[in-house]
């Protein structure tokens, strides 16, 4: 009996702690001064960086969903529809949920890991003692930066694998690159772009608070911080999941 209520007070004390520190987040984005710098960086860093693990993700999945849609539909002599089945099923699901995932396991695990060995190596106790607020500049930056690169970086690995799904289908029939992006763009419409882009901001959200809040919080010892970088990476991606049902929902009441 104890030990399964002493792992629900500290499930809903962690809850309570990162709801905390996202408020502390919120309240201290739209207070001076603003490390502008140390943001640029992080999104270089966090976001520029990841372009290649994000493209050939993307390619990928365009490639082997043009590629196993194919037969199917062959069957029933429905092929031009691939084209628009790739670019819904993409934009609005695929696309955003996978790449977020892949940045909760490769961007996740960095933050976690560099504010955990910060944490553990006292540098962020030493930020405090000189002066520096710990919280605003690695914090707001990591969290800030992730935020804006993953709806980039979602977009970005759309149209990779929309063109991944054209050359799937140069390799099984003839259909010229004008018609396919005509019919995959034009079965695109307000509720499938909008609502998959707005997501994909909470998703780095995610991502980014998680990251820094295992981190920032890494208790002392050195295997505390692998512990805090696996522990970000399965959280962030267990609240993309979840984040991306409620999403769901709201879009099919609204639209």
């Amino acid at each position: 009996m104890y030990p399964a209520y002493n792992r629900i007070n500290i499930f809903f004390s962690n809850a309570w702690n990162l709801f905390y520190f996202s408020i502390k987040y919120f309240r201290n984005i739209i207070l001076p001064p603003y490390e502008i710098n140390e943001t640029l960086k992080q999104f270089f860093v966090l976001g520029y960086k990841s372009l290649p693990l994000v493209s050939i993700t993307g390619f990928i999945i365009g490639l082997t969903l043009s590629l196993q849609m194919g037969p199917i539909l062959g069957k029933f002599g429905a092929e031009t529809l691939i084209p628009s089945m790739v670019s819904i099923s993409i934009v609005r699901e695929i696309g955003p949920v996978i790449i977020a995932l892949i940045c909760a396991g490769k961007l996740g695990s960095a933050i976690g890991a560099e504010l955990g060995s910060m944490k553990v190596t006292e540098q962020i106790d030493a930020m405090e003692v000189s002066g520096t607020n710990p919280f605003r500049y690695l914090v707001l930056t990591r969290v800030t930066a992730v935020t804006i690169a993953l709806p980039l970086l979602v977009i970005y690995a759309d149209f990779l694998a929309i063109a991944g799904g054209y050359i799937a289908m140069s390799i099984e029939g003839s259909m010229s690159l004008k018609v396919y992006f005509n019919s995959a763009v034009e079965s695109l419409g307000f509720a499938d772009v909008i609502p998959a882009t707005l997501k994909t901001f909470v998703f780095g959200f995610s991502i980014g608070i998680v990251g820094c809040f295992k981190g920032y919080n890494c208790s002392r010892g050195t295997e505390s911080v692998g512990l805090a970088a696996n522990s970000a990476v399965v959280l962030s991606s267990l609240l993309i999941i979840i984040f991306d049902l409620i999403a769901v929902q709201i879009t099919n009441l609204i639209i």
